[in-house]
């Protein structure tokens, strides 16, 4: 097989052009933690591209869906922990739902490649300029609808890697533009060569390389003014077992181990315990509020995970949320607005309640925060909190740290496991803080617990699956970066203005099926 049979060798082969799709899909998991061979991000778009550049359009649909099948299906499967082990659902139950889940999500890659196709039609230079920006407006629009699933996103893969010095610049989306505009360049790079077109083969691999020795010299810039007074901290990690966490007989239990924890500890600045830390709504944990701020020192402030229940003027109704209050010398209190679908609120809920033990999970009623809501205060700083699942939101999360000078994440990742996706987690929470040039306090319930400095780096960390307490100390951030202010709106309106103007401007009629 010459190089310039290779593409159509993949794509003809019947066998081998899916397999190669799906393979591609799960390349990219392994860009992420804990793998972190960031590397594999544009070799897998070289790779997609070298089966779906000469596919015809009709067929693009399906290569999409089996390339998000193989992402998904390996990156995100840690779902059928939480489905299987901690919702009470029979493992055959657990295998359907997951794999519809997977397959549900696949469909965002396989409508972004019909759409792809709809517009390139057969030009294989069309395809090749366009499908960074399709790329681009598919993971946009997966954050999106229907609540988003904003996970997975290729350029949260360069927390360690080349290109990670454009996080405070363009943020995550424009990361991802780049490592695919890297695999198409790829891709032009093998076409041009096979035409010996050495001009514009040089012209092409330079201009894709410059963000990649550019991007590590912008680490160095200060986007952010960092505080030379340190701020004393203290995490608690319970690793509270998930099959107790809201059985009525170890409440109790569970709120003597964060007391407990915290002794010695009641003197430090800030002290985090995670998500649903104190399992009672607030308006029944009164005497629990009162006795820790009883033991708060003059100058400190904790801040903990509590669920909250009452009226709502919004909903004009009485309701329960999943917040985040401060205690002592702190104030304010976060209702959580991106929820998880089934895990804190159930779609459909008077159809589905009842059917399997998963749609019925503890606390699964909350209701959604209103938005715009203030920082969390300790002392004189304040903290933008985000909970749990909040943290993946590039956009939300950059537009409510404005106003802060600290970030803070709680969350409880014992649905999921042993699993990489806790580690996942811990890695779109260094992005944020890259995103944003802020600290970021992480407090979970059985790991990973973490202080991560205003360059994405983890400073300290816990071991996962164990009881532990972190000490560490943080710093204030002032002024806001590039990102900040923009958000992903650069990034979204280049690939919207490459789509209007591949698709109106006369391209030479290449096809996508001829060399």
């Amino acid at each position: 097989m010459t190089l310039k049979d290779l593409p159509f060798a993949l794509t003809g082969n019947r066998w081998l052009a899916p397999l190669v799709l799906l393979a591609s899909g799960a390349l990219q998991t392994l860009t992420f933690s804990p793998f972190e061979q960031w590397w594999f991000g544009p070799l897998s778009v070289f790779l997609i591209l070298l089966v779906a550049i000469p596919l015809a359009p009709e067929k693009l649909f399906r290569a999409g869906w089996l390339t998000g099948l193989g992402l998904f299906g390996s990156g995100a499967s840690w779902v059928y922990i939480s489905i299987s082990e901690y919702g009470n659902t029979s493992i055959p139950v657990a295998v359907l739902l997951t794999t519809l889940f997977v397959a549900g999500l696949a469909l965002f890659h396989g409508l972004a490649f019909w759409f792809w196709g709809k517009l390139a039609k057969e030009n294989r230079i069309r395809r090749l300029i366009l499908f960074p920006a399709i790329w681009l407006l598919g993971d946009w629009l997966r954050g999106w609808l229907l609540t988003g699933f904003p996970w997975l996103y290729l350029g949260t893969a360069h927390t360690d890697g080349p290109l990670g010095g454009l996080a405070p610049l363009v943020g995550v989306h424009g990361i991802t533009l780049w490592i695919v505009t890297t695999g198409a360049a790829a891709y032009g790079a093998l076409w041009l060569a096979r035409h010996r077109k050495w001009g514009a083969l040089a012209t092409t691999l330079i201009l894709a390389l410059i963000p990649w020795l550019l991007a590590p010299q912008l680490k160095k810039v200060a986007w952010t003014q960092i505080s030379d007074t340190p701020t004393s901290f203290a995490a608690m990690q319970g690793n509270i077992p998930q099959q107790i966490k809201w059985d009525p007989d170890f409440l109790r239990d569970q709120i003597v181990t964060y007391l407990t924890m915290t002794n010695g500890h009641w003197d430090t600045d800030l002290i985090l315990w995670p998500e649903t830390a104190i399992p009672i709504p607030q308006d029944k944990a009164g005497e629990i509020i009162d006795h820790i701020g009883g033991r708060l020192g003059d100058d400190s402030t904790l801040i903990t995970g509590i669920p909250w229940y009452g009226f709502s003027e919004r909903l004009e109704d009485f309701t329960f949320h999943n917040s985040i209050m401060a205690i002592g010398q702190g104030e304010g209190i976060y209702h959580k607005q991106k929820l998880v679908p089934f895990g804190e609120y159930v779609p459909l809920e008077g159809m589905l309640r009842g059917l399997i033990g998963f749609f019925d999970l503890p606390m699964s009623s909350f209701s959604r925060g209103p938005e715009y809501q203030s920082p969390l205060k300790a002392g004189d700083t304040q903290i933008m909190p985000f909970i749990c699942y909040e943290v993946a939101y590039p956009d939300f999360v950059a537009f409510n740290s404005r106003q802060s000078g600290l970030l803070l994440t709680i969350s409880n990742d014992g649905w999921f496991g042993a699993s990489i996706g806790p580690l996942q987690h811990l890695q779109i929470a260094r992005m944020r803080a890259m995103e944003t040039g802020r600290y970021m306090l992480r407090g979970t319930n059985n790991g990973v617990t973490a202080i991560i400095n205003h360059l994405g780096e983890i400073t300290q960390a816990t071991p996962q699956f164990e009881r532990v307490t972190l000490r560490g100390e943080v710093f204030v951030a002032e002024g806001s970066t590039p990102f900040m202010q923009t958000g992903s709106w650069p990034a979204l309106t280049f690939a919207l203005i490459l789509v209007v103007f591949v698709r109106e401007r006369v391209i030479p009629p290449v096809s996508a099926s001829g060399s």
